[in-house]
């Protein structure tokens, strides 16, 4: 389940949702070190900052979603999207992949700018990945026979590890991490709960 072993022409065809995303996070990156593009051009218009956020710059909440600060972390994010999300978006299928990805994010940012001060800035996937994880929680309780034992298991022990790793790491936005996994884990609990357990 979360083993690829498509070509890269059949991971574009069979997970275009994800394809797409990873794709955003590689050019706005290159976007940041590109040398005729001022370096700082992306982040100062996009970035979540929450001061502009309260004054009226409400794209902020979104545009984060595909911004990372430096070559690490947007591996890193993309990294666990390919891992983690062809076999959610085989799942439940591409629209809803969309809705829980960019609605889980969006919360996470929400969340961010009622809780840190409004000098707090953060970029980064993460609050909509750990949605993914929270889906799958969901979809662990909800409708566990979507997922085998031992995928359930895989979930669990990585979200756990995610968690922990929220904690330990610095420069975390810890509140993103941990409102986009609630995030996730709600949208999951509405759209499975309500059907016949497996």
């Amino acid at each position: 389940m979360f083993t690829r072993t498509e070509s890269f022409k059949e991971f574009l065809r069979y997970y275009p949702v994800v394809s797409t995303i990873v794709s955003i996070h590689i050019v706005l990156y290159l976007f940041t070190i590109i040398p005729f593009i001022p370096n700082l051009w992306l982040f100062e218009h996009f970035a979540g900052v929450n001061l502009y956020i309260v004054e009226g710059e409400y794209w902020r909440l979104f545009t984060p979603i595909f911004i990372h600060n430096g070559f690490a972390h947007m591996l890193f994010n993309s990294f666990s999207l390919v891992l983690f999300g062809p076999a959610l978006e085989q799942l439940i299928g591409k629209g809803k992949f969309i809705i829980i990805y960019l609605t889980a994010g969006i919360a996470a940012n929400i969340a961010t700018l009622i809780i840190e001060p409004l000098t707090y800035i953060h970029v980064g996937a993460s609050g909509a990945i750990f949605g993914l994880f929270g889906f799958f929680m969901a979809m662990i309780l909800f409708k566990k026979s979507k997922l085998s034992a031992a995928n359930s298991q895989l979930i669990i022990t990585i979200t756990v590890i995610g968690v922990l790793m929220t904690f330990l790491q610095p420069n975390i936005n810890i509140i993103a991490h941990l409102f986009g996994l609630l995030a996730g884990f709600l949208i999951g609990s509405v759209l499975l709960s309500d059907k016949k357990r497996g």
